[in-house]
């Protein structure tokens, strides 16, 4: 059995690698290495670094299972496969977002459906819970009873923390590529303001290229002590880029994982988290920094970036002696690909 992995929106350069150093990229890259010999379905054939693309209907759909991130879509993907004269199409879902991103009626119902019809997994206790409650709500008992839905923490890769390199001036990431409303910059470029009244700081914001020419990007890098760009050219200087963070200001609503926030971290970043479920997901017991107001925020981030050492030193002791320790226990990737490559077997057979 071969695994074929989609997601639509992912682009591969000149150099037959998977580009961008989003959490789509990188999960598509991953799938890729956890299955020797998959293929990623794309626009046309093409011969890759270290894999194939095929369109989806040059499959063999007898003989792969199609891992596929864009979920709304898989009824489609059924159906195209089906059409090439597959008999049992073999379909996965993966869903690697936050399931309450998808507002309207017609897109939830798609989703329950999709997630009732397919075997799921998701990267978060969090998200499975979440799929669960909405094919329960959304589909009929016949469908929502045969559901399966598993999940793992999506994790990091150890090997790729980069020695610290303190800055001379404090560094606070904007620790996200959107500034959709859901991540609420205004938040963080309110309590930015206020720490930099207090003290000197350098905020950098690494954006998609779509959010680059926003309003609120433009606004970000109005002030002479903000640096706005686009994402790093490569998986080494983000974690370089990393290695040098004093600290970050998380400030969304809502988060499936958090991917970005367990990065930073494990790069030695002081984190500033909301006061929410999401967050003390991510987090051990006890974890001192976070905040449930703006004013808040103000004096955790400006502890974070004036006392930098003894933060770390916080961390530590409410991990039991070592935070970055404590993040490759539960944040390990390698629990990520052992526990895909199960449910894949499980569910569909052997896979190469």
């Amino acid at each position: 059995m071969r695994v074929a992995v989609k997601h639509d929106a992912v682009l591969v350069g000149p150099d037959g690698q998977v580009a961008g150093h989003d959490a789509a990229a990188t999960l598509v890259r991953r799938l890729l290495r956890v299955f020797p010999g998959s293929v990623l379905v794309g626009p046309g054939p093409r011969r890759c670094a270290g894999f194939d693309m095929l369109p989806l209907e040059f499959l063999d759909g007898d003989g792969t299972v199609v891992v596929t991130m864009d979920v709304l879509d898989s009824v489609q993907v059924w159906q195209t496969l089906r059409a090439g004269g597959c008999e049992r199409p073999q379909i996965m879902n993966f869903v690697w977002w936050d399931a309450t991103r998808y507002q309207h009626d017609v897109e939830r119902a798609a989703l329950a459906l999709s997630c009732a019809l397919f075997p799921t997994f998701a990267n978060s206790a969090r998200t499975a819970s979440e799929i669960r409650e909405l094919v329960a709500r959304s589909t009929v008992p016949a469908l929502g009873e045969r559901a399966r839905i598993a999940w793992v923490n999506l994790g990091f890769r150890v090997d790729h923390i980069r020695p610290r390199r303190e800055p001379p001036v404090p560094v606070v990431l904007y620790p996200a590529i959107y500034v959709s409303e859901r991540k609420q910059p205004r938040l963080f470029l309110e309590v930015v303001d206020r720490v930099h009244k207090r003290t000197p700081i350098r905020v950098e914001a690494r954006l998609h290229e779509s959010h680059l020419v926003s309003e609120t990007a433009m606004r970000m890098s109005e002030r002479d002590w903000c640096w706005v760009g686009p994402l790093t050219s490569s998986r080494d200087s983000y974690w370089e880029a990393l290695a040098r963070t004093t600290a970050f200001l998380a400030t969304a609503t809502e988060e499936s994982y958090g991917l970005e926030y367990v990065e930073a971290l494990a790069a030695g970043a002081v984190g500033v988290f909301p006061d929410l479920p999401w967050a003390r997901a991510l987090l051990p017991e006890g974890y001192p920094f976070c905040y449930r107001t703006p004013d808040e925020a103000v004096d955790l981030l400006h502890r974070a970036v004036t006392d930098t050492a003894r933060c770390r030193k916080e961390l530590d002791a409410v991990a039991g002696g070592s935070f970055v320790q404590w993040l490759m226990t539960h944040h390990d990737d390698d629990t990520f690909d052992r526990a895909v490559a199960e449910r894949v077997e499980e569910w569909f057979g052997s896979a190469h």
